[in-house]
């Protein structure tokens, strides 16, 4: 007996397999079109962390799940601050690279580790699940909370301070507010 893929047509593909590639088209499209609107994108975060929250505190439950996200939120908080190549991991003396502090010294721009669009994404799928796991009862698990936000505080703390020597010592800035803007000379040139 012949099969179809015997008779030399187009493969039909399975009917789930069309459905998901279509549902996931149609999801990447409204993620290209949110991709411009970084303000609209983090108040859109905020809200859904804030819902969370109030979820949480109206319940009185499912604290671990909270901590749980803290700690997500607080390593990609940590990734977004960091360059994608680490300067203490490039050298073995010590003295790891610096950012120019001259005109005639190599211009490298700040490359995060993870981008702003991944931090949001990451930031408002990881929320949405938490939101979603407060549904069950079966993740209520029942803890002693003010020792989970000492932890958090405590390690919150220790990370960031970590990070600060980080910046200080490879002298680094990850955001660009408030950088002095260098403008070419040519430019000024022309525009009188």
């Amino acid at each position: 007996m012949m099969q179809d893929e015997d008779l030399g047509g187009p493969v039909r593909r399975n009917i789930f397999v069309q459905a998901t590639s279509r549902l996931s088209q149609i999801y990447q499209s409204y993620l290209d079109l949110w991709t411009p609107h970084v303000i609209s994108r983090w108040v859109f975060a905020i809200i859904l962390v804030i819902t969370f929250v109030l979820r949480i505190f109206l319940s009185q439950g499912w604290y671990i799940i909270m901590y749980a996200l803290g700690i997500y939120h607080l390593n990609l908080f940590i990734s977004f601050l960091t360059p994608r190549n680490d300067p203490a991991m490039d050298f073995e003396d010590g003295e790891g690279p610096e950012l120019p502090t001259r005109s005639n010294e190599e211009f490298r721009p700040f490359v995060r580790r993870l981008p702003e669009f991944k931090f949001w994404y990451s930031v408002s799928k990881s929320t949405i699940i938490a939101l979603t796991c407060t549904m069950f009862d079966f993740f209520n698990i029942p803890v002693f909370w003010p020792i989970l936000v000492m932890y958090f505080i405590t390690l919150f703390c220790i990370t960031m301070k970590r990070q600060i020597k980080h910046m200080i010592k490879y002298r680094y800035i990850p955001f660009t507010h408030g950088k002095p803007k260098y403008h070419n000379h040519d430019e000024r040139l022309v525009g009188k």
